[in-house]
């Protein structure tokens, strides 16, 4: 028999006990904030458990004995029966690489005594009694923290109206027995208010309100759903319904990912004075700067997303297909979910309608109103978050927030962050995953809500990652301390200089709409900002590289990448895609960051301008931000080309509207440089 005591975030919600034949639990009610009585799992309460926690208590069954053996031993590295690859990470810690949320193993004294499995929101950990303190628990002991000591009541599910009678279906939860106002954490979804409730009853137990809330045209709120049309208004009215209530004190923080940060940026945007504190994790941003017209394009990435929100209730199945390239074919594209899904897809249609940047994309753009925003933030993303852009417009917008405002976290992580160690081959430190960001949430709302004196508006502002060098590193500031822009200048036969070649010239290919260059990834995982080994991609004669000499020593880059470049097409209008790679001695080359852009946006996103055939413009791309460290020996390649298959839909060159266009031609693109072309990129040399 093994038992272990279950934690989320800190707080203890369960026992589980392995016996031979079963799996046993002693669980807290929540409601009552009282023991219950043992029971035997079934397997639709292990299936919870893996919603709630992300561990399979089955498969971790099976594997007690081998997992209890399987680390004694001198070795750095092991490989269990079942596929599970561990690193030794230090004397008591071995962590699980390969695998989206990793099952941590904790050894003490030669004895597995706990389990770390972190999610984006959460770390949840399994120990046995008395080894709680060589785990992140010791965090939450702190006398500065909000105490768990609070059952959790639900008041009802409330339809809130809208300034224009729209009704949206709002949870409420309270703490028990509580003879005080308290702040309230707002969480607004479009994925169904019943999956978060649960996992931010945390919140409840240490004394604040969490109020959960269907957006509009989803689930079980009225109106239509367009994506991101009227969080802003939306989010305002809801604060101001919350406030309103017996029970608020007038502080509301909010926190969320994905769309659920994006609703947050809406909100702050209104001006709302009751909105005290955000926890912006991946939030995605304006649609031009992101998705889903990220630099004019259509990004053809984000249908498995789409597909998942045609109906009025979240569908994650549509997004696994097998069929993704031929559904990709189709054009036009506006008939894409009508062809492939039998169904009339309003906000498809919506975003089919409006080509450039107008009054119907503009209600999308919270970053419009930068001015009126200044709720303290903590922003947490990735290096490789297809939002990334999104968080590109926050950073912008809080480097006018005073000191303590602010709190930042970049790791090396995809969308779905803090997840794994390994992406699409390229693999980082074992540090990677961070074990406190649930516990650093609590104290800014802490801090920002409740107004304990717990440091946390002390401390370095930044903490970002470095991959190569496989560091956690602090700053004051974003872009941090010590960063200076340095240019590489594209040069003849495809090199990457430091200085301007005096000779000016150009490169040439063709770009053909029916042979488009890949993007890679895997289209039903619904990550389109992964790294992977761009090495075979580059022999392609439709993408142009340049590539530095070899380093002879280190560089550390930290900051937002800048590709200027003079181009010319013989189409009316084509795409643009920059990428930047780390080459290492073996040519593998690892995507770090890129940038799109449609050339008839080059100027502006609100106006179209074709281009004349063959004349020179110039275009700047700024891409996702990144923290690498090029090792000496490595090489830092530029590659430029004019699509990227599974990210955006191939530009047709015809110049006429995407949305309807079934014809393509092919175009002769020249990039110039030296002489009076200086094309370049920008590094940010720490």
């Amino acid at each position: 028999m093994f038992k272990y005591s279950l934690y989320q975030s800190g707080i203890h919600y369960s026992n589980i006990i392995f016996e031979n034949n079963c799996i046993k639990e002693v669980k807290k009610d929540v409601f009552n904030n009282e023991w219950m009585k043992e029971k035997v799992l079934t397997d639709e309460d292990i299936l919870k458990y893996e919603n709630l926690y992300a561990i399979n208590l089955k498969n971790l069954s099976n594997r007690l004995d081998e997992l209890n053996k399987i680390f004694i031993n001198k070795k750095s590295e092991v490989t269990t029966s079942w596929g599970a690859i561990y690193h030794k990470s230090n004397d008591c810690l071995w962590v699980e690489r390969n695998k989206k949320f990793p099952l941590d193993v904790l050894i003490i004294d030669n004895k597995t005594v706990g389990f770390i499995i972190t999610t984006r929101e959460c770390c949840n950990i399994l120990i046995k009694e008395g080894y709680e303190d060589y785990t992140p628990l010791k965090l939450w002991k702190k006398e500065t923290i909000s105490k768990d000591q609070y059952g959790v009541k639900f008041m009802g599910t409330f339809m809130v109206p809208m300034r224009d009678g729209v009704k949206l279906a709002t949870d409420v939860w309270l703490p028990k027995n509580i003879d005080k106002k308290v702040p309230t954490i707002f969480v607004r979804t479009p994925y169904g208010k019943k999956l978060y409730s649960e996992a931010h009853f945390k919140y409840v137990q240490r004394g604040y309100a969490v109020v959960i809330q269907d957006t509009r045209g989803r689930e079980d709120s009225e109106g239509e759903w367009i994506p991101m049309y009227c969080e802003i208004e939306d989010g305002d009215d809801s604060i101001n319904w919350i406030v309103n209530n017996e029970w608020s004190d007038k502080n509301v923080g909010m926190i969320g990912a994905s769309y659920g940060g994006y609703v947050q940026w809406a909100a702050a945007a209104s001006g709302n004075k009751h909105l005290k504190a955000l926890v912006s994790i991946v939030t995605a941003g304006g649609p031009f700067v992101d998705l889903p017209r990220k630099g004019g394009t259509f990004a053809s990435g984000m249908l498995a997303w789409a597909f998942a929100m045609v109906e009025k209730r979240f569908k994650p199945d549509n997004m696994i297909r097998d069929d993704w390239d031929e559904v990709l074919n189709i054009r036009p594209i506006k008939d894409i979910t009508k062809k492939t899904l039998g169904i009339d897809v309003p906000f498809w249609n919506y975003w089919m309608e409006h080509d450039k940047y107008d009054e119907f994309w503009s209600k999308s753009n919270w970053f419009q109103y930068k001015d009126k925003i200044n709720t303290p933030t903590m922003i947490v993303s990735g290096w490789f978050d297809d939002n990334g852009m999104g968080t590109t417009e926050a950073l912008d917008i809080i480097k006018k927030y005073n000191k303590g405002k602010k709190k930042v976290f970049l790791g090396p992580w995809m969308h779905s962050a803090n997840t794994t160690r390994d992406i699409h081959g390229v693999h980082f430190g074992n540090n990677a995953i961070r074990y406190d960001l649930d516990y650093y949430y609590l104290t800014w709302f802490d801090k920002h809500l409740k107004g304990i004196d717990n440091g946390i508006d002390t401390e370095h502002e930044v903490e970002y990652y470095t991959i190569g060098d496989n560091q956690w590193r602090k700053s004051m500031h974003w872009t941090p301390e010590g960063v200076k822009l340095t240019n590489l200048y594209l040069s003849n036969n495809g090199k990457l200089a430091f200085e301007n070649d005096e000779t000016e010239n150009h490169d040439t290919y063709i770009y053909d709409p029916k042979n488009p260059a890949p993007h890679l990834i895997d289209l039903s995982e619904n990550e389109v900002g992964v790294p992977d080994n761009y090495m075979d991609i580059e022999k392609r004669d439709d993408v142009l590289t340049y590539t530095s000499d070899k380093l002879e020593e280190d560089i550390t880059i930290v900051g937002d990448i800048c590709v200027e470049f003079f181009a010319s097409s013989s189409a009316k209008d084509t795409d643009w895609i920059v990428r930047l790679t780390d080459v290492d001695e073996n040519g593998n080359s690892i995507k770090l960051v890129d940038g799109v852009l449609r050339a008839k946006f080059r100027n502006s996103f609100d106006n179209i301008e074709l281009l004349t055939p063959n004349k020179v413009e110039k275009y700047t791309i700024r891409t996702s931000k990144i923290g690498n460290t090029f090792k000496k020996g490595h090489k830092i390649r530029l590659t430029i080309t004019s699509s990227a298959d599974n990210f955006i839909f191939p530009n047709s060159n015809t110049g006429d509207d995407p949305a309807y266009d079934t014809k393509t031609i092919e175009a002769t693109q020249k990039i110039y440089h030296g002489g009076i072309y200086p094309s370049l990129v920008k590094i940010p040399v720490l």
